[in-house]
């Protein structure tokens, strides 16, 4: 089992693409094999420097939510085992890093599920007291819970480029009114049962993005990853202090290291120094332990 992978390499499935994190490999007309290699992109730009075990973390922590959220939301998760369509060899590479999911028509938009005023939200918030066109009351201050959580989504990007936000009547364009509805419903419903559930092992999940695709059926379904330290903003709630913004369960330590630097936030990313390396792995790690431990 490898302790850390950059890039996969099988020979027994054919590659369709490499992301930022995961590497997708197809299997037959109907399922994909997804590797969360421990790649890490910050600034939307792939840095040379892997964080060893983050693909472990990443798979095991959505796989948890995925059956936590079973019966509420269909899930990408395919009953078939790396055994049946690996080798040995690969299977040793890929080990706890790779899913077996559904082949889906992944839809275009992410949607983003904010509980608190931080990060792009807060600088939209100083600019024009809104949130991707959510009027919100005045005074609010950074990483302030919001009366109620809410939906700001936004187009995917390709890798190396940004996501960007769009308004509700956008998304309503891109998918239609009634499956636009449908997202944001589901989105909500599940950031409110999962910070409900993390707040009671310590964490508070300031905000978090879902990614949904549909079946030949039409019924919507969760892909990609689920509320991990990569797709979700995590806060340790010991340290949690209204007027600024904690440090988070994932890459802060990356972030913080590369604000520091004389780097235009373009590829190629800077080398990171083995302190950032290893406690960014410690911070996905424990944000894991207390999750799912």
């Amino acid at each position: 089992m490898a302790d850390t992978l950059f890039q996969s390499e099988l020979q027994s499935l054919p590659l369709v693409m490499r992301g930022k994190v995961r590497d997708v490999y197809g299997l037959g007309a109907d399922h994909l094999l997804i590797v969360a290699t421990d790649r890490l992109s910050a600034f939307d730009v792939i840095l040379p420097d892997p964080i060893p075990g983050k693909g472990r973390v990443l798979t095991e922590v959505s796989n948890f939510w995925f059956a936590h959220f079973a019966g509420t939301v269909a899930d990408q998760r395919a009953d078939i085992a790396l055994e049946d369509v690996l080798t040995a060899e690969e299977i040793a590479q890929v080990d706890g890093r790779a899913v077996i999911v559904k082949r889906l028509d992944a839809l275009p938009v992410e949607a983003v599920v904010r509980g608190y005023v931080v990060g792009s939200g807060w600088k939209d918030y100083q600019a024009t007291g809104a949130i991707s066109g959510i009027e919100l009351p005045a005074g609010l201050r950074q990483a302030e819970q919001l009366a109620e959580p809410i939906f700001t989504p936004a187009t995917k990007a390709e890798a190396g480029d940004h996501d960007v936000t769009i308004a509700f009547s956008q998304m309503a364009d891109i998918v239609g009114r009634e499956r636009a509805e449908e997202i944001r419903n589901v989105s909500m419903a599940l950031y409110t049962r999962a910070a409900a559930y993390a707040a009671e092992r310590g964490i508070l999940i300031a905000d978090t993005k879902f990614e949904f695709g549909v079946d030949e059926h039409g019924t919507l379904t969760l892909i990609d990853e689920a509320l991990t330290p990569d797709s979700s903003r995590f806060w340790p709630a010991d340290a949690y202090e209204i007027g600024t913004s904690p440090a988070s369960f994932d890459k802060q330590f990356v972030r913080d290291y590369l604000e520091t630097l004389d780097w235009d936030k373009t590829a190629p990313g800077p080398r990171l120094p083995q302190a950032v390396i290893d406690n960014t792995a410690a911070k996905y790690a424990e944000a894991r332990d207390r999750l799912i431990s």
